[in-house]
């Protein structure tokens, strides 16, 4: 069965900082395209960064841009978010995804299609 598996997910002060880890289970990802997700109570679930396959173009949201970096460790076959300066609307379950085929672009549009994880919470508080 192939799962994607969230990690890092805790309580964290605004202004701190948490590294977020996705690892795959029950196949290799290294060719698909990744990302990162997240839902806040009340909300869609949004866009926050995406990596292609060989991690060498990356994408970020605006409202994370410049404090979040997305990376991936293909012989680990996991996905990694990096994420500093923290804000208090930072706070949401955090999704990991992959893309439903090899050597496709992640749409920035959360797709039921795609490979999913169940969530990680990262609570920042003021």
């Amino acid at each position: 069965q192939v799962q994607l598996v969230e990690s890092g997910g805790t309580l964290v002060q605004a202004g701190g900082s948490l590294r977020l880890s996705c690892a795959a289970h029950g196949r290799t990802f290294y060719n698909y395209a990744m990302g990162w997700f997240r839902q806040a109570p009340g909300n869609e679930r949004e866009f926050v960064a995406r990596i292609n396959w060989s991690g060498t173009s990356t994408r970020y949201a605006d409202s994370v841009k410049g404090r979040f970096t997305i990376s991936r460790d293909n012989t680990k076959d996991t996905v990694y978010l990096q994420m500093n300066s923290l804000k208090p609307e930072d706070t949401a379950v955090y999704y990991c995804a992959a893309a439903q085929s090899p050597y496709t672009i992640l749409s920035v549009t959360p797709t039921p299609s795609n490979y999913w994880g169940q969530g990680t919470q990262v609570t920042v508080s003021s």
